[in-house]
Parts: C-alpha cells; structure tokens; sequence
C-alpha cells in the first residue's frame, strides 16, 4: 500500500482527488491539509472517503516528516516552492505531483499529460500536473501541429468551478447567471503553457459561464494544405488510438454531457469550403481530467500502478 498527502484538500479538485485515492485498492490517504478544514473530519466534506482521518495544517517542514509516497500539492499560483525545497531536502526520491503552474515550464519537472507525454516518463519524481484548459487544448491540437499554417485560435468557456472556492466575480452565480464572463483575453497562464508545450503560439480566450463544471474549447485551425474530413478523422483515430480518456465523436460535443466524467471528448471536426480551415471542439471535466483524474495517472505512473488504476473504465463518476 503507497501512502498519498494532500496539501491544499479545501478546494474542489483536492475534494476529487480524496474521493479517487479513496477508491483505489493500492492508495491510502496519509493526510490532507487545508487551513480553513483545520479539524475537521474528512468524511464530512467528502463522502466517498469512509476513514477517521481529520483535516491538518501542515506547512512545508511538518509536510516533509511525514512519511509517504508521494505529495500532491493542489496549490495556488505561486505557493508550492516552499513545500517542494521541504520536501526535496527532506527526501528527494519522494513523488510530488504538483497542480499549480508553478513548475509546468521546468523543463526538469515531467510534464504529465500522459497521453500526449507519456514517452518521456522515466521514473521523475517531480511532476507537474498541466492546467484544465490547456488539456483540452493540447489534446485538440496536438494531431494536426505539424500541418498548422496560422496560430490556432481557441475560444474556451468553463464552469465557475475552475475559478476555484475563493469568492470573486468569476465563481458568483448571481453574478454568472444569464451570463458569460470574457478574462484574461491575452496572456493567459494556459496559453503561454499550450504554447510552451507544442511549440508554436497559440491564442486563447477563455470565458466562465453559469454552470458549475466542464469546459468547451474550440480550436480554429488552419492548414497548410487542403484535408478531407475523413483524413482528418483518421489522423485523430490513430493518433488517441487504445486511449481511453480520449473519446472521438462525430457531432461538436456538449459540456453537459462530460461533466462528472473523467474522460476527453473530440468532436466536430467541421471543415470549410476549400479544405485548409478545420474547427475541433473539446469537452472535458475540469476537476477530472484537467486536474484530480489526471493527477490520478500521475500517481499511478510514478508509484508503479497501471496508469488507470482507480479510473472507471467507462469514463462515470466512481
């Protein structure tokens, strides 16, 4: 059995992620940290999580003594740093998975988007978790980059979820209703990632809408050269082909059929007169497979499990 810590368990990807390590035959929970839940009994924010343990507030020295497997930092921006020198002065062997931004452009951190990076895996135990946004984008994108005459153009809208639990305009639904919320329209952290990891500039406005999670990205693509649709849909099949998480359907895919999912959905590949521009839609859960499900095959990865241990086959809710 791997003993897992969480630092960071208030917010909702850390609640997913409690409910995941609960599930799994392999993993226990050794502690959760959260200031606010300082005391409080895990089972009582999180259901699926039947044992005694009790919210801590560990900061990064106590992290350190712990004795684990590895630590999943769901952090904000910016706060990790301490906890990984603590951690690495402490035992450097040991597995951090963190879900911050904090070190997605360390080229020294494995960057675990696994169905896109899965081959440059090779036994790091420092890992860094790619944002919500930038896994739909990467994943709508990634087939096509070599055939790209023009930066992709992406337009996302995700649930006020992902603007975590800290009160502000974007996760109001008073604010939100009958609305759609335009941020960050240039510069965006997901789009220097997106970026970064394909190599080549993307551009990227995101929106927060009424609903609570899942995210639409849709990718305005532009080719080199005249495709069909179905050599595009072949590209894509084979591309994703035996992975599970990354489902391709015909029709533009809808949001509310993906939430509480832990899969991507590929749709639309809708394809203007002349062949050179496409436009791809991706939908996946932003707790789930843009945070706590890919945390997941971090985890499992790093700790010698089968990559979807713990991960309903189907895609449902455990």
């Amino acid at each position: 059995m791997k003993r897992v810590g969480i630092i960071g368990a208030r917010g909702h990807t850390g609640a997913e992620l409690i409910r995941l390590i609960a599930g799994h035959d392999g993993l226990e929970l050794a502690f959760v940290s959260s200031r606010e839940l300082e005391g409080r009994a895990v089972a009582d924010h999180v259901p699926a999580y039947a044992g005694g343990l009790r919210y801590g507030n560990l900061d990064p020295e106590a992290t350190a003594r712990e004795d684990v497997d590895a630590v999943v930092l769901a952090l904000p921006n910016g706060k990790a740093a301490p906890y990984v020198e603590a951690l690495t002065a402490a035992a450097p062997q040991r597995v951090i998975v963190d879900l911050s931004a904090d070190y997605r452009f360390d080229r020294q951190w494995y960057y675990g988007l696994p169905e896109l990076t899965r081959g440059d895996y090779a036994g790091q135990t420092r890992i860094s978790n790619p944002g919500c946004y930038a896994t739909a984008m990467q994943l709508a994108i990634a087939p096509l980059v070599e055939d790209l005459a023009a930066p992709p153009a992406c337009f996302g809208v995700s649930g006020y979820s992902g603007a975590g639990t800290t009160p502000s305009d974007k996760n109001d639904p008073d604010k939100l209703r009958d609305n759609l919320m335009p941020y960050s329209l240039t510069g965006h952290v997901h789009e220097r990632e997106v970026s970064e990891r394909l190599g080549l500039p993307v551009e990227f406005m995101p929106h927060v809408a009424p609903h609570f999670r899942g995210i639409t990205l849709t990718a305005n693509l532009w080719l080199r050269r005249p495709a069909t649709r179905d050599a595009l849909l072949e590209r894509y099949a084979q591309r994703y082909a035996g992975e599970p998480l990354v489902r391709l359907v015909d029709e533009a895919p809808w949001v509310s059929r993906i939430a509480g999912r832990h899969h991507c959905e590929i749709g639309a590949f809708a394809l203007a007169p002349g062949g050179r521009r496409v436009v791809v839609v991706a939908t996946l859960d932003n707790l789930l497979k843009g945070a706590a499900t890919q945390a997941l095959q971090n985890l499992n990865l790093a700790l010698g499990f089968d990559e979807f241990s713990a991960i309903p086959a189907d895609g449902e809710h455990a």
